[in-house]
């Protein structure tokens, strides 16, 4: 099942060559992906992933891989559209796909992954992933996104 959410563009995201800002493109996932984890969402009955975790674990973003496909520019009133969902399951974290669109009927201008550690505050060490959660996780799992490769040559 594949989450999706209206982000609305801000004024703020618009940077000075008057499209929204790469960093704020990130923000705009960010957000989404909270809503994802953490929002109960009554008119579509969506409960936020990580209120299956137990008190004092959260997400800490591990990775995050961002393609910019397409130029956004900022029109009032239009909310940015996200669509968000897992593609991989570890033993203590977990990697979500997403796509972000200006509109429904557009292509994506932005997809990409984050990979998120799940972290036990009290124990400062990761919290493995119990069969509950990972059942919860599952119910939202998805295909990944064909994302573009380094180029030939091209080493850490």
């Amino acid at each position: 099942m594949v989450f999706e959410t209206q982000i609305q563009a801000r004024l703020r995201d618009v940077n000075l060559a008057g499209h929204v800002d790469n960093v704020e493109a990130i923000r705009i996932i960010d957000e989404a992906r909270q809503l994802f984890l953490r929002s109960d969402d009554p008119s579509t009955g969506h409960r936020g992933l990580l209120k299956e975790v137990p008190s004092g674990v959260s997400e800490l973003v591990g990775s995050h891989r961002v393609e910019y496909h397409a130029e956004m520019r900022f029109a009032p009133y239009q909310p940015f559209l996200v669509r968000m969902w897992v593609v991989h399951v570890g033993r203590s974290s977990f990697t979500l796909d997403y796509e972000l669109r200006v509109a429904a009927d557009h292509p994506a201008a932005i997809s990409g992954e984050v990979s998120c550690v799940l972290w036990d505050l009290g124990a400062q060490g990761s919290w493995a992933i119990d069969d509950a959660f990972r059942a919860r996780l599952e119910e939202h799992r998805g295909d990944p996104l064909p994302l573009r490769e380094r180029p030939a040559g091209v080493t850490a």
